[in-house]
């Protein structure tokens, strides 16, 4: 055991992720005559832990560019949509305190398909999104510790510097000198 250490850190102990397919019911004030396009936007969402599952609870806004009045008129209607997503985590490790969810959403709510439906009157609009959750907690580590039987030599590089002594600028210019003179003579 004196080879071992334990290290407590911060790591991902537990994932989930859901791909999630709705079909919303909408229902415009004007009876449709054709849909023209459909977009989902101002998606927002937020975590809960409960055991060994994350709900999210989220809501986005779905618009549906419509022709009515025998295709006379275009308009767009807007309904805001809520969910609630459950998601089953994956655990690694089982001794863990002062967890926190990160959620990302890997897809944002996209519009896949949209229908007119009940004689006319109706949108179906089919929603995917896809959230990844993760949860980070305190864990613990084991290391093994090899005893290192000799120093690691370190390579040191040259550091010079100047002095303001006169001494000092006085040796040094000797030695610049006679280096002069060997190089002068050599030529």
């Amino acid at each position: 055991m004196k080879h071992l250490r334990h290290i407590v850190t911060k790591a991902v102990v537990a994932k989930g992720k859901k791909r999630t397919e709705s079909c919303e019911v909408l229902r415009p004030p004007n009876t449709p005559s054709s849909i023209l396009g459909c977009w989902v936007i101002n998606h927002t969402c937020s975590s809960k832990k409960h055991g060994r599952y994350v709900e999210i609870t989220g809501k986005f806004d779905i618009n549906v560019w419509y022709a009515h009045h025998d295709h006379s008129k275009t308009s767009v209607f807007t309904e805001t949509i809520n969910y609630k997503d459950r998601i089953k985590l994956h655990y690694r490790d089982k001794d863990t305190t002062g967890e926190e969810v990160h959620v990302r959403v890997l897809q944002q709510p996209n519009c896949t398909e949209a229908i007119i439906i009940s004689g006319g009157t109706q949108f179906q609009v089919t929603v995917e999104r896809e959230i990844l959750v993760e949860v980070v907690g305190e864990t613990t580590i084991c290391i093994q510790v090899h005893e290192a039987e000799f120093e690691e030599e370190w390579a040191y590089g040259e550091e010079s510097s100047s002095s303001s002594s006169s001494s000092s600028s006085s040796s040094s210019g000797s030695i610049g000198s006679s280096k002069e003179a060997e190089d002068s003579s050599s030529l």
